[in-house]
């Protein structure tokens, strides 16, 4: 039973505007989430992506290869019934933020982390009225709670869409600022991911390349790149 998948059973998928948003028919049946909760989509476009995954199907269906079908899933049976949860947990991030802890040394990586990290940090002030601090060394230090109450408030205001795409620019990029930055176009999705393994790619420059952690960064980052189209279609 574990092997099994199922079948298509429909010819054609279509989008199709409902009271509250759209939706997606699969020879005029409407598509639900694995929890049997309706599929209804915020925007034409994510109904549209996600219709192109079911019709992109063969003989049988393959979530893997249906990651708007997933995310709006997720968004829908899971973000949307724990939203305060999930941005509470997200907003924590502000605190100790993958940006605002700098190496003790050597001074090439410092340099490099104040040329790429330190931009970051002047737009979240400007665009996000947030100023975090950076510190040397890995012992947590506390942010100023007003700055972050500021951006708690930002990651709570997101609909459930956002908040699931928001998840994880946050969680691979381990910085609550660099989620916004992608999210709010600060730069293109790929150079924002850049500066997330800023760290990582150090390492790879003392030490050498791992093909196995190579794969497992590119599987991170399609995923980050998703998330960012995924938020993109959401407003």
């Amino acid at each position: 039973m574990s092997d099994w998948k199922p079948k298509r059973f429909w010819t054609s998928g279509a989008v199709v505007e409902i009271d509250n948003g759209y939706t997606v028919e699969l020879d005029g049946r409407r598509v639900k989430t694995p929890a049997k909760a309706a599929l209804v989509l915020p925007t034409h476009a994510m109904a549209q992506a996600i219709a192109d995954e079911w019709d992109a199907q063969e003989k049988e269906v393959d979530p893997t290869t249906m990651p708007f079908t997933r995310s709006a899933n997720a968004a829908i049976d899971k973000v949307q019934h724990q939203h305060g949860e999930v941005a509470d947990m997200l907003a924590d991030y502000g605190d100790s933020d993958l940006l605002c802890y700098r190496a003790t040394h050597p001074e090439a990586l410092q340099n490099r982390q104040a040329n790429d990290w330190n931009p970051a940090l002047d737009w979240a002030a400007d665009a996000l009225g947030a100023r975090l601090i950076s510190r040397v060394g890995v012992v947590h230090q506390p942010q100023d709670t007003e700055t972050l109450q500021t951006l708690r408030d930002r990651v709570h205001a997101l609909n459930a869409f956002q908040l699931a795409a928001f998840h994880d620019l946050v969680s691979l990029s381990g910085s609550l600022i660099l989620g916004f930055a992608a999210a709010l176009d600060w730069r293109a999705p790929d150079e924002i991911w850049y500066i997330s393994r800023l760290d990582e790619l150090w390492q790879i420059e003392q030490w050498g390349h791992d093909d196995e952690a190579h794969a497992a960064a590119e599987v991170k980052k399609a995923a980050f790149l998703h998330a960012k189209r995924f938020f993109d279609i959401s407003i």
